[in-house]
């Protein structure tokens, strides 16, 4: 592949595609070969300078060391996103597949020997680690070396470490490259035409119910035809999950992900507690009002995100779409815009935008070092949703631009956290679509539209979680069966969506194609985390009580590697400890229904 200068295009309004010649011109470029020889020399030349001698390390040479760090981890990050970019918009090309594959498990082998490096610190005496830290070149790398400390108590022996090193490729990563390549290869069938799993997505949103429905069966039949492969999948990604949590001595399922995130236990039961707790109130009131306007008693569980049928189904073209959103940024901020424009570059673009046979379905940022650029990616069509879509991957975007700056090892932002700005990007863009709006008809649809996605973010998100934790912990005793995960799943979606949204066989096996279960345990809680704090921030943002509001937003995120979320918020006034922090935002979306209660009640629809 070699994509030099020229983004490459479909035959749907000639979308652009990304062009990833600012780190290699293809798979068979030799300075592929090259960097991954100088990843390899780096990681021998780091264990050959400084294993065993840490303990005793003055403050300059250690500052050297992490130089090397750095510099390994900057290079390492280029070979591996080019590997998976290349790969995931043709994961049915067995070459990209391939090589991704040979990448990964060259620089899990040539990384081994630095594994000692995080172990030799955290065995460093409190005395020793701050004297280092006093140093004022090392105090650079501080967040860096705190976050490797916070780990301290979860570490293992070096041969044991290098075991679980090893075996990474083998195991767990395993596992996901065989959902993610078998995902990619299944296809769905409506009326005759073939649908990969981006594009059977898509007609869930069709206007035509009968077209929903056949949708909605059909990725149920797929997924209860593959159930024994995903079942199988599932329980070995748990177990193997459950083996390092085990002889690292973490004390849940969850505890691994809460300590990344920098999230104790008991803020996240504050939560999920709040969020269960408005169940009624939020996703099943929102779904009367659905069923009612979709002329049904009750929705069909694959009707939850069907379009309203007297609303217009408007459909945007990839440059419009782009202009409301850098619009609706250039509102709320010149500087925000200004981190924005460049990923529109026609001469050398950093988004896949283009639905296609083989690409993963979904949508996703990729960050990257200071010296390049983040990648985003969307399967575009051109609903309202996708102009939102590109809005929430916009913001992850500019997020990335600004946290980089902290450095390469110090920037690293938990989960909670990055999805602040992807769901504010979101918010401030439907913000704008609505100001720009008289009817109360519109008004209405495109309210309905975004609490409908507020739920599946602040709502189905916890019931997600719910699922997650569930199997984990009844994966203890033993394997589940596909019909076990079925009744966990079915369970705890009609408790979240309430009595108007019909669960029943015709969606019970379609737990797999949530893919962060496979992908990232226990990742899903950080949508609804990162919703409710959106809506708060958001809630202060209109009272318009904080000065230089914009400019405090953006140097928040400027900082989400290397300061907890407590401490970001606190210019805000915001106390996210404070069970009514979460109550504060999930009352937005409440507001919202109220909303939509009273348009409802004028139109008389």
């Amino acid at each position: 592949m070699n994509n030099k200068k020229s983004p490459q295009t479909n035959n749907l309004n000639n979308l652009p595609a990304w062009d990833l010649s600012d780190l290699y011109n293809g798979s068979d470029d030799p300075q592929v070969q090259k960097d991954l020889d100088k990843y390899k020399r780096l990681n021998k030349k780091l264990a050959s300078a400084y294993k065993g001698k840490i303990k005793d390390i003055s403050p300059s040479e250690f500052y050297k060391a992490l130089n090397v760090v750095e510099e390994t981890s900057v290079l390492g990050n280029k070979l591996g996103v080019f590997a998976y970019l290349n790969m995931v918009t043709r994961m049915k090309d067995t070459k990209a597949v391939a090589f991704y594959q040979q990448v990964e498990e060259k620089m899990t082998d040539y990384s081994k020997p630095a594994i000692f490096f995080t172990l030799e610190i955290n065995q460093l005496s409190a005395e020793k680690f701050k004297e280092l830290l006093s140093d004022k070149q090392v105090a650079k790398y501080k967040p860096f070396l705190e976050r490797v400390r916070r780990f301290k108590d979860y570490e293992l022996s070096e041969s044991v470490e290098e075991i679980f090193h090893d075996k990474s490729v083998t195991s767990g990563g395993a596992w996901v490259r065989l959902y993610d390549e078998h995902s990619a290869a299944l296809t769905y069938t409506v009326d005759g035409k073939e649908y990969n799993d981006a594009e059977i997505s898509k007609l869930l949103q069709d206007k035509d119910p009968t077209v929903r429905e056949k949708a909605g069966k059909e990725l149920n039949r797929v997924s209860k035809e593959n159930a024994k492969l995903f079942t199988f999948i599932y329980n070995m990604i748990i177990k193997d999950k459950a083996i390092s949590d085990n002889h690292r001595g973490y004390k849940a399922p969850v505890s691994a992900r809460n300590q990344d995130n920098q999230v104790d236990e008991k803020a996240l039961n504050a939560l999920t507690d709040a969020v269960r707790g408005q169940y009624k109130n939020i996703a099943e009131r929102f779904y009367k009002l659905k069923a009612k306007w979709l002329g049904v008693k009750k929705i069909q569980y694959w009707d939850r995100n069907a379009p309203l049928p007297f609303c217009e189904d408007k459909l945007y073209s990839w440059d419009e779409s782009v202009q409301i959103v850098l619009e609706a940024y250039q509102r709320f901020s010149p500087k925000l815009k200004k981190l924005a424009e460049p990923f529109f570059n026609p001469e050398h673009s950093w988004v896949d935008v283009p639905p296609r046979d083989g690409k993963r379905s979904g949508a996703f940022a990729m960050p990257m070092p200071k010296n390049f650029h983040p990648y985003l990616m969307l399967n575009f069509i051109g609903k309202q949703n996708d102009v939102l879509t590109l809005a929430h991957e916009l913001g992850h975007g500019c997020h990335m631009r600004l946290s980089i700056e902290q450095g390469e090892l110090n920037d690293d932002t938990p989960l909670t956290l990055a999805e602040v700005a992807s769901v504010f990007g979101e918010m401030i863009t439907f913000q704008s679509l609505l100001a720009n709006l008289d009817d109360d008809k519109a008004k209405l649809c495109l309210i309905a539209s975004k609490v409908n996605d507020m739920i599946n973010t602040a709502i189905r998100q916890i019931a997600f979680h719910f699922f997650e934790t569930r199997c984990h912990e009844e994966r203890k005793n033993g394997e589940l069966s596909a019909e076990r995960f079925e009744e966990i799943w079915v369970e705890e979606m009609r408790e979240s969506l309430g009595k108007y949204v019909t669960v029943d066989d015709d969606s019970r096996s379609i737990w797999p194609i949530v893919s962060h279960f496979f992908h990232s345990p226990f990742y899903v809680y950080a949508y609804s985390f990162a919703d409710c704090l959106v809506n708060s921030l958001y809630q202060v943002y209109q009272e318009g009580n904080v000065k230089d509001f914009e400019d405090k937003y953006l140097h928040m995120l400027s900082r989400t590697g290397v300061e907890r979320y407590d401490r970001l918020l606190k210019p805000f006034g915001l106390d996210a400890k404070n069970p009514e922090f979460w109550n504060k935002g999930l009352s937005l979306i409440s507001h919202y229904i109220d909303e939509l209660e009273r348009l409802d009640k004028k139109l008389k629809l």
